[in-house]
């Protein structure tokens, strides 16, 4: 007898088949799962290969990006994950490779915009110092605008009407950090037309000012006064320097018409701007050796001093000197001393250290200003402070740096550095420039007149 109850043949036959037909419906259900995932899979590797068929194929050999980071070896897709990692890996590559190339990305910039200023006086080696920024491709870099201002605007020296130059200054200095190019057309003579002129000063210094789109077609029977150097472009059009302006990562300037930091606070509390100050200082002997070759005509009395060997110098000339020694003295001071508004954003650098080690010195400024140093820029430093002993001329910016930075030392009669280190004296203890007591150390090359610098020249 059968245990457990009994089911009629029929009944037992009904059960068979559903039980089969539901096996049946489960692995259909699974097949339809498994092809609705794999055309998910096709339509994500589709829309892949569409992008990846968009990249030139030279920018692809020329990052080496990794093929196993998108495909495996057989083909398969990574995970998603991995593929996301892939993707911005290969556009920063390429983004580092645009930058390489001196040209710009379409996009507007995405990091966090610095504003630097080189603050600098005549003679100091800033316009060698500035190339350090104007050679990057992401900068925007303007060589000397203020020059405009001081030819524009009389002020008589001390007192009140330096106070009033400064603040002039400063307020044209934060328009054009701001990329408002058009705050210089009321000073450039003549005036300019439909924001074009043809008189903008030392444009051929500032490579954003010479490349495209701001480089528009050469007009002919057109003068340009400041051209640009490696190729002809039309009159200068503000608009679109400004547009280029804003287009660029960081922006940075060069000045040597600001005497006192502290007008520059309102500056550097502007919530609209990131600024990184650079004070570039040198030796007063050898600035003001430079000075008597350079402006000539406005060092007669010098000039005429040292040749007729007079006993004493004019007392205002002496004074003059002295004011402009105090005056980046203090200055410097301010820095150092590390206030509050300014903590963080000053850096003090003497020309001669850059003289002597151009690529550590370049690589230390940009990483005080926040900013990606690449390797266009190392190889230009490399190239132009190697430069042969002839081609160093008054304005270049080419020079065996290392030889030029003392040679001042055997050209200037012993009696103008006497007076120089009279009235320069607390100046150059600070920036660390050692006195010559006598002809014969001054001229003695084996004997240095620099001292060693710490990091406290950062703040």
């Amino acid at each position: 007898m059968e245990r457990g109850h009994s089911w009629p043949q029929d009944t037992r036959d009904l059960l068979h088949s559903l039980r089969m037909r539901s096996k049946y419906a489960l692995f259909l259900l699974f097949v339809v799962i498994v092809f609705v995932f794999i055309e998910k899979e096709n339509k994500i590797i589709s829309r892949v290969s569409d992008k990846l068929k968009q990249i030139p194929q030279s920018l692809m050999d020329a990052n080496s990006t990794d093929p196993a980071l998108i495909l495996s070896d057989n083909a398969s897709l990574l995970s998603l994950s991995e593929l996301d990692s892939s993707f911005s890996q290969l556009q920063e590559r390429l983004r580092n490779i645009t930058l390489q190339l001196g040209e710009e990305p379409e996009e507007l910039p995405l990091g966090p915009r610095r504003h630097v200023l080189l603050m600098a006086t005549t003679r100091t080696g800033s316009s060698f110092v500035g190339e350090f920024f104007n050679q990057q491709g992401n900068i925007f870099y303007l060589f000397e605008p203020l020059w405009h201002i001081e030819r524009t605007v009389t002020f008589e020296p001390g007192g009140a009407n330096a106070a009033g130059s400064a603040l002039v200054y400063r307020d044209v200095l934060k328009q054009l950090f701001l990329c408002d190019l058009y705050i210089l057309e009321h000073f450039i003579t003549p005036l300019p037309e439909d924001h074009l002129t043809q008189f903008m000063f030392r444009r051929g210094s500032s490579r954003s000012l010479c490349e495209e789109p701001v480089c528009t077609p050469f007009v002919k029977k057109v003068f340009e006064k400041y051209h640009c150097k490696n190729r002809r472009c039309g009159p200068l059009n503000l608009t679109l320097a400004a547009d280029a302006c804003q287009r660029k990562e960081h922006m940075a300037l060069k000045a040597v018409r600001i005497r006192q930091l502290e007008f520059l606070r309102p500056l550097v509390e502007d919530p609209r701007l990131d600024m990184r100050i650079i004070q570039l200082v040198r030796d007063p002997r050898a600035v003001q050796a430079s000075r008597m070759v350079a402006f000539s005509g406005k060092y007669e009395t010098w000039k005429k001093w040292v040749a007729e060997g007079e006993a004493r110098l004019r007392e205002d000339e002496v004074q003059r000197l002295r004011g402009n020694c105090e005056s980046i003295r203090l200055s410097a001071e301010l820095g150092l001393s590390q206030p509050s508004w300014l903590r963080g954003r000053y850096m003090l650098v003497r020309y001669e250290d850059v003289a002597r080690l151009p690529l550590q010195k370049a690589r230390e400024m940009y990483r005080f200003a926040g900013i990606t140093l690449t390797p266009q820029v190392e190889d230009w430093i490399r190239k132009n402070t190697q430069a042969p002993r002839d081609s160093s001329g008054i304005y270049s910016t080419q020079k065996n740096s290392s030889e030029q930075f003392d040679k001042w030392r055997f050209s200037i009669p012993f009696k103008l550095a006497q007076v120089v280190q009279g009235a320069c004296g607390p100046a150059m203890e600070l920036f660390g420039y050692k006195l010559a007591p006598d002809p014969a150390t001054l001229t003695n090359r084996s004997i240095s007149l620099l001292e060693d610098r710490g990091t406290f020249w950062v703040t």
